[in-house]
């Protein structure tokens, strides 16, 4: 075993962590085709030890950064959405037998939003089952922007859990994404039966009201009651990570960029707190609002520029500036270009720019 550093792993202990069989479906495919994905888990903090022993758990944020450089690799933007359509459910582990073992679609997603944690520590399920059947994905830890290939993998997925349980093909009435997209395949229209809203406030998943009530076909309650108590018992060992204000700070603001509402007193009474005591915890992490915003405009523009479908206003109102030019100096001041200079000179491609996620 490689030794690392004992600050690395105390910060390492604290990151958000996933089972990472994501990871490794899209680590599979760029082997299959032939792709050098050394540079590839390198960039993304990865080995291939940890490729190869499902045991080990992954950081939230490395599964990130893996399946956005996979994406690019394969040539594939919609790499978490097409993984998620062919995947075995029984892959996701002891969290698929809790859910094929509970009574109605209601309870499995109940026990969903409990124990979500044990297979992704980064992003939290939410589930209402009173007035409507919806799921909400919340990121916790992470930064929510740089991900669209992990959160189309599990809406994906979730459609076909409700429709493996319920052995019927149960479609969602509205599915909402955080992230954006210029350009959406008709494939997610075709798969989900409706259109799916990207530049949301919320990553959130609805079914009709009736779906709650339909029996889990394979419904089994003496395993239930065996693995809810394994369950419980692993919760109860796991130390939870400890949430980092700048990610809640930053993807709270994301929500609020394109809408132009990203100041202090909207931002705080989002997180729920005065402006004041954000403004306190803020600096007591060595951050500022004005530089946090910043900086996440500066590293989404490197992300939207990547993307050579949308044009420099757009960007522009995605950042929550009125005007490009007020982009344009922004970005002149980030990297001593204009945003066209950048993406000409790298043809296509921000120089200098981070892979996404």
């Amino acid at each position: 075993m490689v030794k690392t550093p004992r600050s690395s792993q105390s910060r390492t202990l604290n990151l958000p962590t996933a089972a990472g069989g994501l990871t490794r479906a899209a680590y599979t495919r760029a082997v299959k085709a032939g792709k050098d994905v050394m540079p590839l888990l390198n960039k993304a903090g990865l080995t291939t030890k940890q490729m190869e022993n499902s045991a080990l758990r992954l950081s939230v944020e490395s599964q990130i950064k893996f399946l956005n450089l996979a994406a690019e690799a394969l040539e594939d933007e919609f790499l978490g959405f097409h993984i998620g359509q062919s995947f075995d459910l029984r892959e996701i582990g002891i969290l698929y037998y809790v859910l094929s073992s509970c009574d109605t679609l209601d309870s499995a997603f109940e026990r969903g939003a409990r124990y979500s944690s044990i297979t992704n520590e980064g992003v939290r399920l939410a589930f209402c089952g009173e007035k409507a059947f919806e799921i909400t994905l919340r990121y916790v830890g992470v930064s929510r922007h740089r991900d669209r290939h992990q959160i189309e993998f599990f809406v994906t997925a979730l459609v076909r859990l409700c429709q493996h349980l319920a052995g019927h093909r149960v479609m969602p009435t509205r599915v909402t994404l955080a992230h954006h997209r210029g350009r959406v395949s008709p494939e997610f229209r075709l798969f989900f039966g409706c259109d799916v809203a990207f530049d949301s406030g919320t990553d959130e998943i609805a079914f009709p009201r009736t779906a709650g009530s339909m029996p889990v076909v394979s419904r089994d309650p003496y395993l239930n009651k065996i693995l809810v108590n394994y369950c419980e018992q692993v919760q109860s060992e796991r130390r939870t990570p400890p949430m980092a204000l700048r990610m809640s700070v930053e993807n709270a603001i994301v929500t609020l960029l394109p809408h132009g509402k990203a100041r202090i007193d909207e931002l705080a009474r989002k997180l729920g707190m005065s402006q004041r005591t954000l403004a306190r915890r803020l600096a007591s992490e060595g951050l500022s609002f004005a530089a946090v915003l910043d900086e996440l405009r500066h590293d989404l523009a490197k992300c939207y520029l990547r993307e050579g479908y949308l044009s420099i206003s757009a960007i522009a109102w995605l950042l929550g500036y009125k005007e490009a030019s007020a982009f344009t100096h922004a970005f002149r001041r980030w990297t001593g270009k204009t945003p066209k200079e950048a993406r000409t000179t790298a043809v296509g491609h921000v120089v200098g720019a981070p892979q996404l996620g």
